[in-house]
Order: structure tokens, then sequence, then C-alpha cells
């Protein structure tokens, strides 16, 4: 790819990601390795694509499901080094990115291939049941995309521990994404409560507000706790401030909504505008001074001590 294209698959990465999300395109211009910002963009620019060729764009599930056959192809075809012709602008952001992915089995690769497997399930499962393997395959592989993708973009070449709980803060947020958009998702056919559950207590999918179902939101938000917390335990390990602190915001985004699910005695709302609140700006703006104080507390502290000449 020659230079005047790569500068192009930037500039339209970089509106595509402001356009989507103000808060990423500026944590991201703060945050990522300096050289990893546009790739960066480009990451989120076609996966924010893609979203929207499935969900708005694309006028049967024979035409979305051919759409999604594609760009797995694509994938594969640009991670084994072939040439492509004729790709869209989109697709020519994925193809720089791709080309720009530091070593075999990156973290960038795992950010793409799971986030990928996880839009390519919602594609399929649209408008009938899973099962809680299915559910808990779901949570697990994107929570390792988010997390890999973290560790890629930030403090690249660093070497993070690999530790059992090294996705677990990945996967309580996306439990408590898909509590937050529960209603959403059920009125646009992606069922998010395993079917042994509906099936055993014999309630239909948006029954949100009967006692069993309720109960199982209680469980799923002591399970998002838990990991949370556990989570937590590992970004406290990472030599990386910056990620440190971006892996914490990205805790408490989430953290907020469980707050109000319990509030609300697990009673699941339509929308939750925690997030957009002052309190939880501040909230946000002092968690990041306080994890910095901490982290240079602690690297001092275990700093060696040497001798006075």
């Amino acid at each position: 790819m020659n230079s005047g294209n790569r500068q192009s698959s930037a500039e339209l990465a970089r509106s595509i990601t402001k356009t989507g999300s103000v808060q990423t395109y500026f944590t991201a211009r703060l945050m990522v390795d300096r050289d990893l910002v546009d790739d960066f963009f480009r990451a989120y620019a076609y996966f924010r694509w893609i979203d929207d060729v499935i969900d708005i764009d694309s006028n049967s599930d024979q035409e979305r499901l051919t759409f999604i056959a594609n760009q797995r192809r694509l994938i594969d075809q640009l991670y084994e080094n072939e040439l492509v012709d004729g790709l869209c602008p989109e697709e020519e952001i994925l193809g720089e990115l791709i080309h720009n992915d530091r070593g075999e089995s990156s973290g960038l690769q795992s950010f793409i291939r799971n986030m990928f497997a996880i839009i390519e399930f919602d594609a399929h499962r649209k408008g009938r049941l899973i099962d809680g393997g299915e559910l808990d395959w779901y949570v697990n592989t994107l929570g390792k995309s988010v997390t890999d993708g973290l560790l890629y973009f930030i403090g690249n070449g660093t070497a993070y521990p690999h530790l059992e709980n090294r996705y677990d803060a990945g996967n309580a947020a996306h439990i408590s994404h898909l509590l937050r958009d529960m209603r959403q998702d059920t009125g646009d056919g992606f069922i998010n409560i395993p079917r042994e559950f509906l099936e055993e207590n014999q309630i239909p999918p948006d029954a949100m507000s009967n006692p069993s179902y309720r109960k199982w939101v209680k469980e799923r938000v002591e399970t998002a706790r838990a990991l949370f917390n556990s989570g937590k335990m590992y970004l406290d390990k990472l030599p990386v401030l910056r990620c440190k602190i971006v892996g914490y915001w990205y805790c408490a985004r989430f953290e907020v909504v469980l707050d109000t699910i319990e509030k609300d005695n697990y009673a699941l709302r339509a929308d939750y505008q925690e997030r957009q609140r002052i309190s939880t700006w501040f909230k946000i703006l002092w968690l990041g001074i306080s994890i910095s104080l901490r982290h240079i507390f602690k690297r001092n502290h275990e700093a060696p001590i040497t001798a006075e000449n």
C-alpha cells in the first residue's frame, strides 16, 4: 500500500472514530502509544463499519451473512499476505492495519479475530435462543479481544504478565454490557439469557419483571463484581501506567451500571444514563489521579536503595 493510501486510510479512520465516539477518540490520543494511534483508529473504524453494515445497511439475512463470510475470507487472505484487489475504503483500513501488525500471534491479531468472531456469532444468532455454554463463550471471547487489544496498543512490546485473571476485567465488562443493553437487544432479536434458564422457569425472554429473571440478573451482577475485583488485581500488576489507567476507566464505565441495577433491585431499565452524569466524570478523573499516585508510590517503594556517595 502506497503512502497516499496509508494517509487516506488514517484520515478516514480518524473521522469514523471521532464521529462514533468522541470519548474513545480523545482517550486514544492521550493514552495509546504515539506510533500506534492511527492503527487504533483503524481497528475501531473497521469494526464500527462492520456493525453499521450488519445492523443498518443489510436488507436481508442472506445479505448480512454473505457480507460476514466475505469479511472473514478477507481477514484470512490479508494475514496470509495475499494480494487482494478491489477493496472498498473501509477494507483498505483493515488492509493497512493488518499490514502494520507487529509479530505473529500478536495482541492485534487476537483482537481482530476474536472481535470478528463475536460479530459473526451475532449475525448468525439473531432471533434464536442460545445456551449457557454459548453465552460463556460470548463473554470470554469479547473479554479476550478487548484485553489483548488494550495490551497491544498501550505499551506495545512490554512483557505483560500472563496470569489466570488476565481477562477477568474484560469478561466482567462484557457481562455488565449485556445487562445494560438487555432490553434493547431482546427487542432486536438478540437473546442474552440462556435457553435452559427460560425453559426451566417457563418464562419468555422479555419477562424481565419476573422474580426468577431478576434473580438471574442478581447472579450475573455478583459474577461481574467478583470478576472486576479479580481483574483489577491484574491491572495493578501492569508496569505501564497508561494501560493501568485505561483498564480502570474501562471497568468504571460499567461498574456504574451495576450500581444502578442493584439500586433498582435487579429490574433492568431500557436505558442507563449514569455514564453521562458529571459525578461519573469526576469519579473517572479522580480514579486517574489516584491510580497515578499509587503507581508512582509503588514504583518508588520498589526501587532498589543505593549507597550514598
